[in-house]
């Protein structure tokens, strides 16, 4: 557990960074802190680990003063990931993440299989180990980031915007490595960002600060979003927070009816009568064959229309609207956990839950 005990923040020239913060992070759980820039946030953040060093007030790190203890050693016991990852350019990606176990008293041939096992964690394949940082694409370092934290086993980490310096696509993709490994390690996760989004997304809570370093207002994601406390938080959240809200309806409901499919590599003898979605081997959407369309000598990718974003069954009503609205067809593809497409939504059949979800609220 970690405990913002009445903190300040005042540097030398005046500049009140964070003012009078308190709150709880409760263990096992990911709190992120989010808000403009100037908020203070990562200040926040550094305190954890002594990086910045409190004016006033304390913070407690299972229940102890974190200022009892040396900050070299506090800091080996405390995962930390930055934007950018930060690695060593001159060390590979194996010695990368063995830094912290060697620093702690690990021989290095121990270090460097712990480093392997945590690649794998992490979702790189173990060829990877032995290239450098420059060798990488901006999501496989900050995945490196992520494992050279881990490394430490610490119960506590600190991520900084982590995922700010790479393209959306790459960053949800993180986002989903990050929930899928809090999932199986139950760590404490502090983390910055200034993406609401991102904030609702992954946080257990969210703890929006405003600028001067005060907080707003701390609390589940949707209650953030539902019960903004006042001017500033509903208007940093935006206007489409009952959207974002949606993220927190369940779909159970949502009814999911058949859809039309049509293999890679068929003759398509046209003109086709409607909306056929087109699948690989594996029955995983590759796009929509539009209607009116026909395809001698076999149908390739080039023939199909790009389909909209695909809702897991089982996830939130915002996954399925959305599949539904971006869809060419009208139909949203559902798929399962292995990304085959089992049917399809439309926006209405949704819409109808989400009424039917206003009115029981």
């Amino acid at each position: 557990m970690i405990e913002f005990d009445g903190v300040t923040k005042r540097y030398p020239d005046g500049t009140l960074a964070v003012d009078d913060l308190s709150l709880t992070v409760e263990d096992g759980t990911i709190t992120v802190f989010v808000g403009p820039s100037g908020c203070g946030k990562t200040t926040s953040l550094r305190m954890i680990n002594r990086m910045v060093e409190p004016t006033s007030g304390r913070v407690l790190l299972d229940g102890k003063d974190i200022r009892e203890q040396d900050p070299p050693v506090l800091r080996r016991g405390i995962g930390y990931v930055i934007q950018n990852a930060g690695l060593f350019p001159h060390r590979t990606v194996l010695d990368n993440v063995a830094t912290v176990p060697v620093l702690s008293g690990w021989g290095k041939r121990k270090a460097r299989d712990r480093a392997a096992e945590l690649l794998d964690i992490v979702g790189l394949p173990a060829e990877l180990g032995k290239r450098y940082p420059a060798q990488l694409s901006g999501g496989q370092r900050q995945r490196v980031g992520v494992a050279r934290a881990l490394a430490a086993d610490a119960p506590v980490l600190l991520m900084d915007e982590p995922f700010s310096a790479v393209d959306p696509i790459v960053r949800e993709g993180l986002q989903d490595e990050l929930l899928r490994l809090q999932s199986q390690l139950g760590k404490t996760i502090v983390f910055v960002t200034h993406d609401i989004d991102e904030a609702v997304r992954l946080g257990d809570k969210v703890a929006v600060m405003r600028v001067g370093g005060r907080l707003a207002q701390y609390g589940t994601p949707a209650d953030v979003l539902r019960h903004p406390v006042d001017d500033f938080v509903a208007s940093f959240v935006g206007r489409d927070r009952g959207y974002r809200g949606l993220s927190f309806v369940d779909s159970t409901g949502v009814e999911v009816c058949s859809v039309a499919t049509v293999p890679l590599g068929d003759n398509v003898s046209g003109p086709t009568a409607e909306w056929l979605l087109a699948v690989n081997d594996s029955g995983q959407p590759r796009g929509w064959l539009a209607p009116g369309s026909s395809v001698d000598g076999g149908l390739a990718e080039s023939d199909l229309v790009a389909g909209g974003s695909l809702y897991r069954r089982g996830t939130s009503v915002r996954g399925a609207l959305d599949a539904a609205l971006s869809s060419p067809a009208g139909l949203g593809v559902v798929v399962d956990e292995t990304g085959k497409a089992v049917g399809a939504v439309t926006a209405r059949q949704v819409l109808d839950v989400i009424e039917g979800a206003t009115t029981a609220d």
